[in-house]
């Protein structure tokens, strides 16, 4: 858009210096900066409003297109359903009105496994538990400080 080369820049930046002064230059420039990056800042945000409602319109016309191919295959399988149905009326047309009976097999029975319903049984199989080392019966504290305490060897000197 502008072409801006060193000498230009150094042409308007002494212009700047005599008419601002040196007192208020750094002050200006920083304005001038701040309001540069506003709207650089607002141009990107249009491009990107701008760039999403292109891919909007995009969208709507891909969701028409789909819409109507599924509108298309809805219609011919209603037709290919309908030249079915027609076709098996007239194939069944000339068999005898009667119901068709399978054959009858033997179903199996139910036979009852015979557990012991009463009987409590834990998930975990006792093999299971004993090579684990799980306790399967309780034992009071007592006892077990008894059982686990640190045998008294005698000093040999």
């Amino acid at each position: 858009m502008f072409d801006l080369d060193f000498s230009k820049i150094a042409v308007v930046s002494a212009v700047a210096l005599v008419v601002i002064g040196p007192e208020r230059l750094p002050t200006v420039a920083r304005t001038m900066g701040t309001m540069i990056g506003k709207a650089r800042r607002y141009i990107s945000d249009v491009k990107a409003e701008v760039n999403r409602t292109m891919e909007l319109d995009e969208l709507k016309k891909m969701k028409e297109s789909m819409e109507s191919a599924a509108r298309d295959v809805e219609q011919s399988v209603h037709t290919a359903s309908a030249d079915f149905e027609k076709d098996w009326a007239e194939t069944t047309a000339g068999l005898s009105s009667e119901p068709y009976v399978p054959l009858e097999s033997p179903a199996p029975s139910y036979q009852n496994p015979g557990k012991k319903w009463r009987l409590k049984r834990g998930s975990t199989p006792h093999w299971y538990k004993a090579r684990q080392g799980v306790r399967t019966k309780a034992q009071s504290g007592a006892a077990r400080v008894a059982r686990f305490r640190p045998v008294k060897r005698s000093e040999h000197v």
